[in-house]
């Protein structure tokens, strides 16, 4: 197994402790672009096509539910 596929993994088993920088490695990998609104704020916008997500960025981890909508996000995409 690669190290891709053990990142994925991770993030799909447990979406509690998922570090920002992973999460951002995972949607850059996959053709998202990433987009901050401005200088100073904490919000990330990831932006494919139609897709869309924000995610803020408070200390290492992200919460739960952003992790859960990049992993229904990618599973429509067929990624995960």
């Amino acid at each position: 197994m690669s190290q891709w596929e053990k990142l994925l993994e991770r993030i799909r088993n447990n979406p509690k402790s998922v570090r920002f920088e992973d999460l951002d490695k995972v949607l850059r990998n996959t053709g998202f672009e990433r987009r901050q609104s401005g200088k100073g704020t904490s919000h990330f916008r990831y932006v494919l096509g139609m897709d869309q997500i924000v995610i803020p960025r408070h200390g290492d981890h992200v919460k739960e539910v952003y992790v859960k909508q990049v992993i229904e996000i990618l599973s429509q995409k067929g990624w995960i």
